[in-house]
């Protein structure tokens, strides 16, 4: 264990902003690409599949909410697994959890910069797109290293740039909505709706961003819970009035390649369209600002777990941010952004989310044996009724991944718990400030 006081970080955020870490986790890029999907696998009915949806990942967010109380150190979820289940399953949570936000934030500054290539031409393809996507890459490490106040601005920066555009849609549209199509609308055919559910819940993971970055917050017993729960149920009724909106508005809706900057044009114009296209370009630049912030404070975690070597605990001496695990992430995900190789990595990426929130959930009621529980904790009502429905809703959602995606996340498995054998440092307790 790693002893010396300068690893502690700064205690910084507050409720406001644990709630734009966890906005800008889910409002990614789903939300200008989804409505096209729902509508073309659930009809008219897709605005009430965004409900339900949002009922069902409410209970993995109010469990996340609960196990979130009875910490206050750096980790999420990998301090849930490693305390409940032993140092290694704290390790391999974080590991898939860590290599899937890798993947994602490839994927995501690629096309974020491609989008902006609507703009200007040069950034859409060759050596302009790859030129924007490294300084994208560097802006945003520098900005984390210089510190966590700093990168918090730009969090909420790109929460009110990207919320702008979507809340103009949602007043213009308000007028041109169809009660009718929520009232007539007909459930889609039972085999297809898991699948379609595995699909839209991409639009509402992300919330655990908030959750990592504990060891920087004022109050992160009552912060954090608090605004994890508060954001997604605002994300939901975003999400369900853009739907319905957008399905309203657009007849051929499940045919578009860019269903919101279609809407938008029916509304506003060729200057919506731009709007829209920009919004999607800050939505993409906030989720990406908020993995920056959040995925190297879980390799910073195991590495003060011990799980990984001493290098990735090493914080900048002067900001306290984790300078090591920053240029790692922030490397790694640039070599894969440019390479390409990344996009295989995508498809694991929602199976591995699912595990860490089974073996998060799972640890809940060894958590609650073994913390000794205080006034300001997150409390559910009913025992354990709503963590077991988010377990069972997780078990249920995984069997509909494909066998590829299986394999896939069994070799990172492999492959971490390598990394793990070889680290230099033996594991030990977790160090916990309970």
């Amino acid at each position: 264990m790693n002893n010396n006081k300068d690893t502690s970080l700064n205690r910084e955020i507050g409720p406001l902003g644990f709630g734009a870490i966890a906005l800008n986790g889910v409002i990614g890029a789903g939300i200008f690409a989804l409505p096209a999907v729902a509508a073309a696998k659930s009809g008219n009915f897709s605005p009430w599949l965004f409900l339900i949806c949002a009922i069902l990942i409410m209970t993995v967010v109010l469990s996340f909410a609960r196990a979130a109380s009875f910490f206050r150190d750096t980790g999420g979820p990998i301090q849930y697994a490693a305390l409940a289940f032993g140092p290694f399953a704290g390790f391999q949570t974080g590991w898939l959890v860590y290599i899937g936000r890798l993947a994602a934030i490839g994927a995501n500054i690629s096309l974020m910069v491609t989008y902006a290539g609507w703009f200007w031409t040069p950034l859409a393809s060759g050596m302009g797109h790859g030129i924007a996507v490294m300084v994208v890459f560097i802006l945003l490490a520098i900005f984390n290293i210089i510190g966590v106040r700093q990168s918090m601005n730009i969090v909420f920066l790109f929460s009110a740039l990207k919320l702008m555009p979507l809340f103009l849609l949602m007043l213009l549209g308000m007028a041109h909505i169809q009660p009718d199509i929520l009232i007539h609308a007909k459930l889609p055919v039972s085999g297809t709706l898991g699948e379609t559910i595995l699909v839209l819940l991409y639009a509402f993971v992300g919330f655990e961003s908030a959750v990592v970055p504990a060891g920087e917050a004022r109050n992160p017993r009552k912060d954090i819970p608090r605004a994890i729960t508060f954001t997604v149920l605002t994300i939901t009724v975003v999400y369900f009035l853009i739907q319905l909106i957008s399905v309203s508005v657009l007849p051929g809706l499940a045919e578009s390649k860019t269903p919101l900057a279609d809407v938008a044009e029916i509304l506003m114009g060729t200057t919506g369209a731009a709007l829209l296209t920009l919004g999607a370009v800050f939505s993409i630049g906030g989720n990406c600002s908020a993995s920056m912030l959040s995925a190297p404070r879980m390799t910073y975690a195991l590495s003060i777990m011990g799980s990984l070597p001493a290098w990735f605990g090493a914080i900048h001496p002067r900001t306290r941010t984790p300078l090591n695990s920053i240029v790692f992430y922030a490397s790694l995900g640039l070599v894969l952004a440019l390479s390409g190789s990344f996009v295989w990595l995508a498809v694991v990426s929602t199976l591995a989310r699912l595990l860490s929130y089974i073996m998060g959930i799972a640890a809940l009621p060894v958590l609650e044996r073994r913390i000794e529980q205080s006034e300001d904790q997150f409390r559910l009502r009913g025992g354990y009724l709503v963590p077991a429905i988010a377990l069972l809703l997780c078990l249920w959602l995984i069997t509909f991944a494909s066998m590829s995606a299986w394999l896939t996340t069994a070799a990172f498995f492999a492959l971490g718990s390598v990394l793990y054998l070889l680290s230099s440092r033996k594991n030990q307790p977790l160090n916990s400030d309970l």
